[in-house]
């Protein structure tokens, strides 16, 4: 038998407790043993993801109430990008599926699925594989997908510290209330700034966040029926 340090664990990241019940239910069919820890926002998981124990697998709900659209997908991916995640979402469109694994899901499963179903997805990525449903087919990718892409490519170059700083980019604050937040002189806030333009390859923190906004994606699931 396992012994409970060697345990895998699993991160299930959703804000209604029905479902994340469910797929605590559905991990526990695919692997009896393993440890389940649950978070209600990415903020949470973030937190959870900081700890010292590791995790083997996140299990994510694209509708969170603190992200838009794949912002807590891309989050989690430029911060610990070894860590598979799995979107479960109640968003089914192919064009939603192919942005997620553009971003770098490790598989897409469908909450209408069975939860039969959903623990073999959960055992075919642990097995290494990409999981997508079986009537989904993939789309070619178009400029603004592959542009997208590319960015998340650019985004996983920047340090945690400078991902915050992004995100504080991104809700209008300034140097000095940058600096108060996170308790360090504007001199070094100005560092990151300058660093994350460079990373992402861009002129002004306007168009950073322009730029990164996009990823966003919110078009793609306005009046789409999902959780």
């Amino acid at each position: 038998m396992t012994a409970p340090s060697d345990r895998a664990r699993f991160l299930i990241i959703d804000d209604h407790p029905l479902f994340r019940e469910a797929l605590h239910s559905a991990v526990q069919m695919a692997y009896p043993d393993v440890d389940t820890v649950e978070a209600r926002s990415i903020a949470e998981a973030l937190e959870l993801l900081s700890g010292t124990k590791p995790f083997d697998l996140a299990l994510l709900d694209l509708s969170m109430p603190d992200v838009h659209g794949f912002e807590g997908l891309l989050q989690l991916r430029t911060r610990y990008p070894r860590l598979p995640v799995v979107i479960v979402s109640g968003y089914e469109e192919p064009k939603i599926i192919s942005e997620a694994l553009s971003y770098g899901a490790a598989g897409f499963i469908p909450k209408s699925a069975r939860k039969s179903d959903l623990a073999a997805a959960i055992r075919s990525v642990m097995d290494g594989a990409v999981y997508v449903p079986e009537n989904y087919e993939g789309q070619p990718p178009d400029p603004d997908s592959t542009d997208r892409a590319d960015m998340v490519q650019r985004l996983a170059r920047l340090t945690p510290q400078q991902l915050r700083v992004l995100q504080m980019l991104r809700q209008g604050m300034l140097n000095k209330q940058i600096a108060y937040e996170l308790q360090v002189g504007e001199t070094t806030v100005k560092a990151h700034v300058s660093e994350i333009l460079r990373k992402l390859n861009v002129y002004s923190r306007t168009q950073a966040v322009i730029e990164v906004s996009k990823l966003d994606n919110a078009e793609l699931f306005r009046d789409q029926a999902g959780f």
